[in-house]
């Protein structure tokens, strides 16, 4: 394997679980009785919503993801912890069918961002970093989260704020992209030490809509869930980490309709077409092999040397990709344990499975690490890493 140039040192991954957890038994239960409540009252009387939340529960366990490869999902409203839906704070179905409007969210999002930031960067913090490059899909508030604790820390001369929003679950490699490019900027090179925080918030569960009750959106609202994540870019100073070796990204031709996250009145709206998974198989061998040609890989040797943290979009990707590229299964087997453990928390997933392979004792130093995501577009993104 080639001795490639590294770009920058990944490490310092922190961690923050949301506030609550729902195993999948739990999940599928609040979400069966969301569509049925829902239904209901857009009905009115005489509709047996009783019969269609069996029905429901039939739906998600069919079209959603199964407790073999997604036991729980963290969630950071208490909302979905009880069926009480009058003292709801944004499911009151009673109330609107389709859940609060998008003002009543994006408020439940700042105080959601705010107190994360505020945990990854306690008032006696380490040296804070040149910048913060604030990660999301599910947000938008300015000033932001990032911003407000930059001026409640007094870092305003130190610390530089850059927002990468609504890329989709890719997102983390076009922000180490640029967090490769600041370690060399002349702000961060006078902080010490130099580094680029990287902070991803997200919170998915946000944006479920349980009038919606086609497949595709079941689909969706079973798999998504909320996390948080920060992790520091350096230079290579030779110490432990994750070399960044380069980043490769291309749109596949004809599938601009495969894939959306477009803002509504009731949130968010993830379009998930199910054809995703063939058109990502279709375009990825000819991605890869010009990836690897970009950073001076040898393809033969890196498929069957390098391990894969494949964004879990959901089961069937990881599949489609393990047997596309004949992989084995402890090459995807980091993806899979945070697809089950987690979810998918859009953005914040690929940072989780990096740092599983870090803190992972049996992945040796010297290992490649091949990442691919996948997000609108369709946008194929992919990132090579080495363990240090």
């Amino acid at each position: 394997m080639a001795d490639f140039p590294s770009k920058g040192l990944i490490g310092d991954f922190r961690i923050l679980r949301p506030r609550y957890s729902a195993d999948h038994a739990a999940s599928v239960r609040w979400l069966s009785s969301a569509h049925a409540k829902s239904e209901t009252v857009s009905r009115g009387s005489g509709f047996d919503g009783e019969a269609f939340r069996r029905s429901m529960e039939r739906y998600v366990a069919r079209f959603g993801c199964g407790p073999d490869s997604l036991a729980a999902r963290g969630h950071d409203l208490e909302d979905f912890l009880h069926l009480d839906w009058e003292r709801m704070r944004l499911f009151n179905l009673e109330k609107d069918p389709r859940g609060a409007g998008m003002h009543a969210r994006m408020e439940v999002f700042s105080e959601i961002a705010d107190r994360m930031l505020e945990e990854f960067y306690p008032a006696d913090a380490d040296p804070p970093p040149g910048e913060i490059i604030h990660v999301t899909c599910t947000g938008y508030v300015a000033p932001s989260a990032a911003q407000k604790l930059v001026t409640r820390r007094g870092w305003q001369e130190s610390t530089g704020v850059m927002h990468a929003y609504h890329m989709g679950c890719y997102a983390s490699m076009p922000a180490l992209r640029m967090a490769s490019a600041f370690t060399a900027s002349p702000r961060v090179r006078s902080s010490v030490p130099a580094r680029v925080d990287i902070v991803h918030t997200e919170a998915c569960t946000l944006h479920l809509d349980p009038s919606q009750h086609v497949p595709e959106q079941l689909v969706v609202q079973s798999l998504f869930s909320d996390g948080h994540i920060r992790y520091s870019v350096r230079p290579d100073d030779g110490g432990k980490g994750l070399r960044f070796l380069g980043v490769h990204e291309e749109i596949i031709p004809g599938s601009l309709g495969a894939m959306g996250w477009i803002l509504g009145d009731r949130g968010m709206k993830m379009m998930l077409a199910r054809e995703v998974p063939d058109l990502i198989a279709g375009a990825l061998k000819g991605f890869l092999r010009r990836m690897f040609d970009r950073v001076g890989a040898d393809p033969s040797e890196a498929l069957s040397k390098s391990l894969f943290a494949v964004h879990p979009g959901g089961p069937r990707i990881i599949d489609k990709v393990a047997d596309l590229l004949e992989l084995q299964p402890a090459q995807v087997a980091a993806s899979r344990a945070a697809l089950k453990a987690y979810g998918n928390m859009s953005s914040a997933t690929l940072p989780h499975v990096w740092a599983a392979m870090l803190a992972d004792d049996t992945v040796a130093p010297g290992t490649l690490i091949t990442s691919l995501a996948f997000g609108p577009g369709l946008t194929v993104y992919g990132a090579m890493l080495r363990k240090a």
